[in-house]
């Protein structure tokens, strides 16, 4: 009894390592071919950044795109046969947001959410107040 409970323990041991390993994140490897550029958005909130990543995701030659959201910067890897800055960042603008000094289109901006524009609160916090004695 007490060798088959040894048994048991090994064995279930072992499957659980085995599984761990298996659902560890993999390291991201930068791909050969591939070029990283990076876009100051008007970007606030994580609708934004699943707003974002997601129409960048159906860019053509688009291999990521992740939006630092305290940040405001979105980075981009991509393919330079397939696509290049200024598309992405057209593709940006497309989605309603800001890209670098370029603003957003304006019939996709009005379409955001109220949370995702630039006069939400969100927007204005980003000026500090200060108080004049």
């Amino acid at each position: 009894m007490k060798a088959l409970s040894i048994f048991l323990f090994a064995a279930f041991s072992a499957a659980s390592f085995s599984a761990q390993a298996q659902t560890a994140p993999a390291a991201t490897k930068a791909v050969a071919g591939t070029e990283t550029v990076k876009f100051k958005t008007s970007a606030v909130c994580d609708m934004c950044k699943a707003r974002i990543e997601k129409s960048m995701a159906y860019e053509k030659g688009v291999q990521s795109a992740t939006l630092d959201v305290p940040t405001k910067v979105l980075t981009v890897n991509y393919r330079p046969e397939k696509t290049n800055t200024a598309a992405l960042r057209a593709a940006v603008q497309k989605t309603g947001y800001d890209a670098d000094e370029q603003t957003a289109d304006a019939r996709a901006y009005s379409r955001l959410p109220e949370c995702c524009k630039k006069t939400a609160p969100a927007h204005q916090q980003a000026e500090p107040q200060i108080k004049q004695i």
